[in-house]
């Protein structure tokens, strides 16, 4: 008797069960026609002729904006930006370009890229593309004048400082790198750094060949500050890099997806002391990394609380080349910790607000902490946090005491980048004759009085004058701002990071200080005392 009553309990459960299914399949599939009934009356009835591409735009967008902060609509034009970005190339000209004064300014040639071969220099300005001029171009549509088919031609018309005619230049498109490694280079003896921009097709590749190009080391900084993330393969591939094989790195969880551990499969890598930076706007990719590097008492996470973004999103290619991105699933560090912040579905306005005050707002902060959920590290027991982001280890807090509205006004309007593209078309030469290397150039080149004093008097003709707070000759980090902007612009990404990280960058020198001294740094990662 007791067998017949769980079976026939058992069958009303799963009665139960179908019967919940198919309201809310009935429910979905209701909606759907009834949306379908107004779409097709409105077309019909309608006085006027309709866009129907603009309103099925703003409809996708309205419905995204009801959900999570990272659902999200991109047309088919920004699809094909989004991609370029994580293929890791496109076809273009091989230019870093900025539009000043209206007008196509070359900041620099991609080394063997297309317009370098050609004989394009530097400084070049671009006034013309087969014939017609381009002259008042907005800064969003120099990439589709100058990016094209791989092997197609373009004829560009240069004008060139020294040179009265207009010089006419054949250009054949060819594939341009996009590189998510930014440096690498050795920031102490036996301690390397590598900065990893965002997480793309290319990334462990070029991960790969930065740390081989290193020479033996005992400790690596690894740069993850402004990485927003980017492909979910190579953030997982970073980790195996760092943790044995068998470790958990990322688990995903969502309602209508099956859950998914990721472990390490670890084939090669490093072992010995290791420092993660991170700051407030490190996300995603750049979070999952970090954590799996904490949870396991891998490394020692520097910096700020990270972003908090750990919605896995799936993308839906729609019929026009535009996609849908919806969040399917949540990313889970190896401790259980859920990495996206709390949010109210529909106010992305708040949720971005949160971000700020988490950022800037030491005593919102510090209600947080005090609030978050506890976890322990799954080698030695340390405590972390839960509450969305990752905490790191060691804090540095984000130096507010200074008053930079003058100089980012500067950067802002294009004042700094005018000064420095002016300062190098009359000083290229004589740099390179005192300073043949980067390394030289960042040991020996100064920002002079008489430099800030041009720069102030730029912005004052384009309408930027200094109010209050500090002048360019009391803020150190414009100087040296300049100094790296000058070198980028000479020798690359890399010299650019190697002058801004060695001038007062606490952050970074916190993590030379911690991987050049063993104890200080056992003594972090060790178990908590017992109690």
């Amino acid at each position: 008797m007791k067998k017949i009553s769980v079976l026939l309990f058992v069958a009303l459960a799963s009665a139960g069960i179908c019967t919940a299914q198919q309201r809310l399949s009935y429910d979905v599939n209701y909606q759907k026609v009834k949306f379908e009934q107004f779409y097709d009356a409105l077309n019909t009835l309608y006085v006027d002729t309709l866009n129907n591409e603009q309103l099925i735009e703003k409809a996708i967008v309205s419905m995204l904006a009801d959900l999570d902060p990272h659902s999200t609509y991109s047309s088919a034009e920004e699809m094909k930006s989004i991609t370029e970005s994580f293929e890791g190339s496109f076809s273009g000209i091989g230019v870093e370009f900025d539009v000043i004064a209206d007008t196509i300014f070359v900041v620099n040639t991609i080394p063997n890229g297309p317009s370098e071969n050609a004989g394009i220099l530097p400084g070049d300005r671009i006034v013309s593309t087969d014939g017609k001029s381009c002259i008042g171009i907005d800064r969003s549509d120099v990439p589709k004048l100058l990016r094209g088919d791989k092997g197609s031609v373009v004829t560009l018309g240069i004008v060139r400082w020294g040179e009265r005619d207009i010089l006419l230049y054949r250009v054949k498109r060819n594939d341009i790198p996009i590189h998510t490694v930014d440096a690498a280079y050795m920031a102490a003896p036996g301690i390397g750094y590598i900065r990893i921009n965002r997480f793309a097709h290319t990334t462990m590749q070029e991960f790969r060949e930065a740390f081989r190009s290193l020479p033996p080391m005992s400790g690596l900084i690894l740069d993850l500050r402004g990485n927003a993330g980017g492909l979910l393969d190579q953030a997982i591939a970073l980790s195996e890099f760092f943790l044995p094989a068998g470790m958990e790195i990322v688990s995903t969880e969502g309602r209508n997806v099956r859950p998914t551990s990721y472990r390490s499969h670890r084939t090669e890598g490093f072992d010995d002391r290791l420092a993660v930076l991170i700051d407030s706007s490190s996300a995603s990719g750049s979070e999952i990394v970090a954590g799996a590097i904490q949870d396991w008492d891998r490394g020692v996470i520097i910096g700020q609380p990270s972003y908090g973004k750990g919605l896995v999103q799936r993308q839906l290619p729609l019929l026009d080349g535009s996609a849908v991105r919806i969040t399917v699933a949540r990313y889970h560090t190896p401790s259980g910790r859920v990495i996206q912040r709390p949010f109210t579905a529909g106010d992305a306005e708040g949720y971005y607000i949160d971000h700020l005050r988490r950022s800037y707002d030491d005593r919102y902060a510090d209600s947080l902490n005090a609030n978050a959920p506890l976890y322990r590290t799954l080698r030695t027991g340390r405590t972390v946090f839960g509450g969305g982001g990752i905490r790191p280890d060691r804090t540095v807090p984000v130096d507010t005491t200074r008053n930079y509205a003058y100089w980012n006004e500067l950067i802002r309007n294009g004042v700094l980048n005018e000064y420095t593209n002016a300062y190098l078309n009359d000083n290229r030469k004589k740099l390179l004759d005192s300073f043949p290397t980067a390394e030289q150039f960042a040991d020996g080149f100064t920002v002079t009085p008489a430099m800030l004093d041009e720069l102030t008097a730029l912005g004052e003709r384009r309408g930027i004058v200094y109010q209050t707070g500090d002048t360019l000759d009391q803020l150190p980090d414009a100087q040296t701002s300049l100094k790296a902007l000058i070198a980028r612009k000479i020798w690359g990404t890399p010299a650019y990071f190697r002058i801004l990280n060695t001038s007062d960058d606490a952050v970074y020198d916190l993590a030379i200080a911690l991987l050049d001294d063993p104890a200080a740094y056992d003594r972090l990662l060790a178990p908590p005392a017992a109690e």
